[in-house]
């Protein structure tokens, strides 16, 4: 527990210390939503569903930018270097990380929710709110290991393009921009393999008010397993190449 409570003040002291980092990936979704969202969904529960849309969003932008970049950048200091030579497993880290992200994730969706309401003059009720905020901090998890596995296999210097080009794909891919109705048939047969549309249907069931699919369900469990081995697995080899 002590190196759990080091390591969740060490990843908050450094993000807190960097605004320039951190702010921004919380304001974009609800810049993007008050720019695009609030005027193209219309009234009604199409409104409402474009606020859960850009509420996963703004989850998956957390866990790309602020933890994946933030992944590869450290790998390259001198500091983590020497954090990563000492006898620990990474759990530790990774918990931290995992918790930042979701008070910096509430942070992300409550504004994207105040946004609807003072652009788009969206009102959604405290329980549907809840529900919606719940279940974000569940999609965080799995998209804080999709990110941190995107920052142990990309470079310092390619981390921000690769992010870009499966972040996103991604995104558009999972109904996240366009609704899965409007999708062309070929992009919605790819879009139902994709975590994004996983994500965006257990958002859109919580703003409904019913059960989150039981597909949905199973197939956000695989994928978190699978990042968390994806995660491990980047983790291991990087290890092994920097220390043998």
């Amino acid at each position: 527990m002590a190196i759990l409570r080091a390591n969740l003040a060490l990843t908050f002291k450094r993000l807190l210390r960097q605004p320039g980092f951190w702010v921004p990936t919380i304001l974009f979704p609800a810049m993007l939503y008050a720019f695009f969202g609030a005027q193209n969904a219309g009234g009604g529960i199409a409104a409402v569903y474009a606020a859960a849309s850009f509420a996963v969003y703004a989850v998956l932008g957390v866990a790309f930018f602020q933890f994946g970049v933030s992944i590869a950048e450290d790998r390259q200091s001198a500091f983590a270097v020497w954090q990563r030579s000492l006898p620990a497993r990474p759990f530790a880290s990774w918990t931290a990380r995992l918790c930042a992200a979701l008070v910096f994730s509430i942070a992300a969706v409550a504004l994207v929710l105040a946004t609807a309401r003072l652009v788009g003059d969206l009102h959604i009720d405290a329980a549907t709110q809840a529900r919606l905020l719940a279940v974000c901090l569940i999609l965080a998890v799995p998209a804080t290991f999709m990110g941190t596995a995107l920052g142990y296999l990309a470079s310092r210097h390619s981390v921000v393009a690769v992010a870009n080009l499966i972040f996103l794909p991604m995104a558009y891919l999972g109904g996240l921009w366009v609704p899965p109705p409007a999708l062309p048939p070929q992009i919605d047969a790819i879009s139902r393999w994709t975590p994004t549309r996983h994500m965006g249907e257990a958002a859109w069931a919580a703003v409904d008010g019913r059960s989150i699919p039981h597909t949905s369900v199973a197939a956000l469990l695989v994928f978190t397993l699978g990042f968390f081995a994806l995660t491990w697995l980047a983790y291991s080899c990087d290890r092994h190449a920097r220390f043998g």
